[in-house]
């Protein structure tokens, strides 16, 4: 629906412009922000979740081989003692 009064259309333009211009802003402010939590990751020295879970897989397996080799020795000091 459309008027023919050129004050209304003004109106509807201008805030249809500022609308846009709104959308844009907030695009710039998401891509700024984004950039500065990208840049206090990098300065803060984080890891990747790859690298955590890559590392909680191996310290999993060395606590496993750890319990092995207690038991292994507690057989072993078990026969020693006989």
């Amino acid at each position: 629906m459309q008027s023919d009064n050129p004050f209304l259309n003004d109106l509807a333009k201008l805030a249809s412009g500022a609308a846009g211009g709104l959308n844009g802003l907030r695009q710039e402010i998401e891509a700024g922000v984004k950039a500065k939590v990208e840049s206090l990751a990098a300065e803060m020295d984080l890891v990747s979740r790859e690298e955590f879970e890559v590392v909680k897989e191996m310290a999993t397996k060395a606590r496993l081989e750890n319990e092995e080799l207690k038991q292994r020795l507690s057989e072993l000091e078990a026969q020693l003692k006989k």
